[in-house]
């Protein structure tokens, strides 16, 4: 990390997990500020403005779905869901919600550290309004002209494969769910057509990637939805 030190929120009821996740966020240079319910939690995030909220599910005072749609109305900041809810739909809620990314518990010091440089970076390097292209590998896209370049010859994409692109690429690291997707891309009237994006994602990956069946930019999270990595 940078000379600057980001701030941390941590929302999470067990003492002992809060106090392994501030040790590993203070070993990453992290200034780290702890909160164990979801009122304190809002308050805090509203007054102290992290760079970063690392956020537990099940709060004895409310349940963090619903933390992340109210800091949601006011805030982008990054939000790392840590839980012990393992089923996709869980998932699901709480990145439809606004979350960035989820972590099941038990999980390590390493992962998570990797997860919050990632948040970190994306939030920090977000692809600034104006910004005229995104490069990744031997990919270009020309945002003005709306062209995709892979090693400065022209790929033909679709409309679609063009939005579709562009929106996993300008968030990258950030898991972004089907649902929102398809709401982005083909509009509300179609959140329970997820196979339109696997159909049009099976299509972008054979353009984009060196081996489609083992993509390293445009990365599935299983049943869930699309993660993009530089």
């Amino acid at each position: 990390m940078n000379t600057h030190h980001p701030q941390v929120l941590i929302v999470e009821d067990d003492a002992h997990i809060r106090r392994f996740v501030r040790l590993t966020l203070e070993a990453e240079g992290c200034g780290v500020c702890e909160a164990d319910g979801y009122q304190r939690g809002l308050i805090d995030a509203a007054t102290r403005r992290p760079d970063l909220l690392v956020l537990d599910l099940g709060l004895p005072d409310g349940d963090g779905v619903d933390l992340i749609r109210e800091l949601r109305q006011w805030s982008s900041m990054p939000v790392i869901v840590l839980s012990a809810r393992t089923t996709e739909a869980s998932k699901i809620a709480a990145l439809d919600a606004g979350a960035d990314d989820y972590l099941i518990k038990p999980f390590g010091a390493g992962e998570l550290a990797a997860r919050v440089r990632a948040q970190l970076r994306r939030h920090q390097q977000q692809t600034p309004d104006g910004a005229s292209q995104i490069e990744f590998g031997e990919i270009r896209i020309d945002l003005v002209r709306h062209v995709v370049e892979r090693a400065g010859e022209a790929l033909h994409v679709t409309p679609i494969e063009y939005k579709l692109l562009t929106l996993l690429a300008s968030q990258p690291d950030r898991v972004i769910t089907h649902a929102q997707l398809l709401k982005a891309v083909w509009g509300p009237g179609h959140l329970d057509d997820s196979h339109y994006v696997r159909v049009h994602m099976a299509n972008l990956r054979k353009k984009i990637e060196q081996l489609p069946s083992m993509p390293r930019h445009l990365v599935t999270e299983t049943g869930v939805g699309y993660r993009f990595k530089r």
